[in-house]
């Protein structure tokens, strides 16, 4: 009798569980909000209860709502209730029925340091290009994905947030003409054993490229840009979208390092388009970054984008092949003397730090890129060999950047370092923010 009701038990505890498809994922963090995300299976209301770790008995509960198949049975709900500073536990409920998970759920406040004391120290992780096998739309032969087990070792470094740097998902030819496949894409690739703890004890923020966007090279001609974008919002969860139903352009902040997250796709025009408004960001979008730029006190200044900017080699779709865009960029950033400015990349499927020197700019402009998590490396090409690549940064094989910044205020560091799939130490550089003024 007692091994019957055991198995019953065992059973009913994999129909709850199998409530969940996805996650739980931690979004962003601000000093007064988290946002949590959660995919159910079917149609279901979900809440989550929350407290501050060390005080289980003071249990804070989230709104409740329902998820159905319109909204992919995605719930994206945020935790109102939170203090500034603060560590928290969390559970998810599906029906009335906590979900458990055989990992720990946790996510983090942000602290008011200003005028009172130097920022905390913090380290964060950054990646791109993240291909999650399928075989029946996968090209034929060998699978293009693999190492899923990086994001455990991202894991087990235990940054404070995440940034997905672009292709963080890869469309196939049966996904970017429907909302269907757009969503059945995004569900599949986040359906990752070795990733679902990383969703729910780190927080997320992301940005797009062209294959979480559409199809290959993919620009602002895409027929399904407004389906895609909606589908982007929904399975992530940034804090803001600047232009609302334009792009998916939008910034955060941590400590004290603004993150600039800039659509490479939306406004840009086609690779092979040389007439008319040769657009990369567009100057609706490029506009905003320098006056956004301009207008902040971050230490360091992190513009986050799919594509190279810093290298000249017009190669694949490294900001170089639209120049024009490129140096009018580069000069307004050195006009209007901005400091600490830097560009954190993706796309290339290597991982390479580059540093620009600037004829009448007080400091280089640095550009690192990291990729690819779990799609298939490749090398520099020739029309490379110029490029101004900081010696001993290439790296050919999966990985991803930890990056921590410390110090006091007026004598803070950016350490980068490159771990590969298996987290060890590949190479690390240290950037001091006295470096770029």
């Amino acid at each position: 009798m007692k091994k019957l009701i055991l198995l019953f038990l065992i059973i009913q505890s994999i129909g709850v569980n199998a409530q969940i498809k996805n996650g739980p994922m931690v979004g962003y963090s601000e000093m007064k909000e988290v946002m949590l995300w959660v995919q159910t299976e079917k149609p279901a209301k979900v809440k989550f209860v929350y407290w501050e770790q060390g005080t289980p008995e003071k249990k804070m509960t989230t709104d409740e709502i329902v998820t159905n198949k319109r909204n992919a049975f995605v719930a994206k709900i945020v935790c109102d209730q939170v203090t500034m500073g603060k560590k928290y536990a969390y559970e998810v409920f599906v029906d009335n029925k906590k979900i458990a998970r055989n990992y720990p759920l946790s996510f983090q406040t942000q602290e008011l340091w200003q005028y009172r004391k130097d920022p905390a120290s913090f380290k964060f992780a950054f990646g791109s290009c993240n291909y999650i096998n399928e075989a029946e739309t996968d090209r034929p032969g060998r699978p293009y994905g693999g190492y899923n087990e990086i994001f455990k070792s991202i894991y087990d470094k235990k940054p404070d947030f995440m940034i997905w740097g672009g292709d963080n998902n890869y469309y196939r030819e049966a996904d970017w003409n429907t909302r269907t496949g757009m969503i059945h894409r995004n569900t599949h690739s986040r359906n990752v054993p070795e990733l679902q703890p990383l969703l729910g004890n780190t927080h997320h923020y992301a940005i797009w490229d062209d294959h979480d966007y559409g199809s290959n090279d993919s620009d602002r001609s895409f027929w399904m840009k407004d389906t895609s974008l909606e589908i982007f919002k929904l399975f992530w969860a940034n804090p803001n979208y600047i232009f609302k139903d334009q792009a998916c352009t939008g910034t955060f902040q941590w400590g004290d390092v603004q993150f600039f997250m800039l659509d490479d796709r939306w406004f840009k025009a086609p690779n092979e388009n040389f007439t008319g408004d040769r657009d990369y960001y567009g100057k609706k979008q490029l506009t905003w970054l320098i006056d956004a730029l301009t207008g902040s006190s971050a230490t360091f200044k992190v513009i986050v984008t799919g594509g190279q900017i810093v290298n000249p080699a017009k190669v694949f779709e490294n900001m170089s092949n639209y120049e024009a865009e490129r140096q009018e960029l580069l000069k307004k950033i050195t006009d209007a003397k901005i400091k600490g400015v830097l560009f954190f990349t993706g796309d290339r499927h290597h991982t390479v730090l580059q540093k620009l020197d600037r004829s009448g700019a007080n400091y280089p402009l640095y550009d690192l890129t990291v990729s690819p998590l779990t799609s298939g490396p490749a090398k520099p090409v020739k029309e490379e060999d110029n490029s101004p690549i900081v010696e001993g940064t290439l790296f050919t094989e999966r990985n991803f950047a930890l990056c921590e910044v410390s110090g006091t205020l007026k004598d803070r560091v950016l350490k980068i370092s490159i771990m590969d799939s298996k987290g060890v130490q590949k190479w690390t550089r240290d950037i001091k923010a006295s470096e770029l003024k």
